[in-house]
């Protein structure tokens, strides 16, 4: 039962394989392999997850986008920190490479010398620089139209709590953080991220964060929110679609002040727009769903995911692809994930 409970911990092909008699189903009748590409004609490849994150971003209205900067392959650091000079970016800072996914070497840095060894170590792969948003929330927010309907639906609300634990006064992080259920799981990467700090010993009730990076694979869990999804809340990401052309399904990271004023359309501003590949991340909180309810929300949104693009395709405003560029696109996606693997494993230049 505890291993059942646990699915939100599973690889994502046990959640994925299962659902490949629908996907060939889909593919047959839109006489299609690659179908799923014309769901979003605005961001490339439909947002297949090899897209660049720095293009998606611009499509963003300036006043709900963090300050980004494009950083191309071995980028002169001192051009690139005079860069930050001139945008007003300041420390901390969130850095990740251009085209990735899952929280895949994101990082938050704190200091100029950081963020230089961060640069030497990755210089092989395009990255994008943001200014740190530092409301305190974060959520997801999966959202979908179909072309020639006027209204949009949010299908998803995930809330994001970070990794964290609670003082006693009497353990120190480290103990705290090898007897939470959780946070276990994640030791290596929070012992690396909370290296000072592992010997304080919190007060009794002190909340210790030991990582923002609101990525489940970091340790973040998801919190199904489906509940707080209002008429006025889907209004306002309605009124925000409707400036980000050629996007119809996707998740929206958002990090916000409070929910309210989120709900009110204020104080908010989005990190990624995520397309073809979002997942309805409510689905991973075990409090509130199981494996069996994961595949049925999985095949609930691809059955989205082919009334958009079969619309597109009906309207000429975008085409399907066939199942050969799919495979190339796959292709691309291994090999940059390799580089990014091998380039992680190299000692940073001196």
């Amino acid at each position: 039962m505890k291993f059942i409970k646990s699915y939100e911990y599973w690889p994502s092909y046990l959640f994925y394989v299962p659902m490949l008699p629908y996907a060939i189903y889909l593919a047959i009748k839109a006489k299609s392999g690659g179908f799923f590409y014309a769901t979003n004609p605005g961001i490339e490849n439909a947002g297949d997850g090899s897209e660049s994150k720095y293009l998606t971003i611009q499509l963003i209205p300036d006043a709900y986008k963090p300050t980004t900067i494009y950083i191309p392959i071995k980028s002169d650091i001192q051009k690139i920190l005079n860069e930050l000079s001139v945008q007003h970016i300041k420390y901390p800072l969130i850095i990740k490479p251009d085209i990735g996914y899952r929280g895949l070497l994101v990082s938050k840095i704190k200091t100029e010398q950081e963020l230089v060894a961060y640069l030497k170590k990755y210089n092989a792969i395009n990255l994008i620089i943001q200014e740190y948003v530092s409301y305190p929330n974060e959520c997801g927010i999966l959202f979908h139209k179909i072309p020639g309907e006027r209204q949009g639906h949010i299908s998803s609300l995930t809330f994001k709590e970070f990794s964290s634990v609670t003082g006693n006064g009497t353990d120190s992080i480290q103990q705290l953080i090898l007897k939470d259920t959780r946070t276990k799981r994640y030791t290596d990467l929070l012992f690396k991220l909370n290296e000072a700090q592992l010997s304080d010993i919190p007060k009794q009730g002190k909340i210790i964060v030991l990582n923002n990076i609101g990525n489940h694979c970091k340790g973040t869990r998801f919190i199904n929110a489906n509940h707080l999804i209002s008429d006025k809340l889907t209004q306002n990401i309605q009124l925000l679609s409707e400036q980000i052309k050629g996007w119809d399904y996707g998740r929206l990271d958002i990090k916000y002040k409070n929910f309210s004023d989120l709900e009110q359309g204020k104080n908010y501003k989005i990190l990624e727009i995520n397309g073809l590949i979002a997942e309805p991340t409510h689905m991973y909180d075990s409090n509130t769903g199981n494996y069996f309810k994961c595949l049925k929300e999985l095949k609930k949104h691809w059955k989205i995911i082919f009334t958009i693009a079969s619309a597109h395709k009906k309207n000429k405003t975008s085409t399907f692809k066939n199942f050969n560029y799919f495979i190339k696109s796959l292709i691309k996606l291994r090999n940059h994930s390799k580089t990014i693997s091998k380039t992680a494993k190299t000692p940073p230049i001196k």
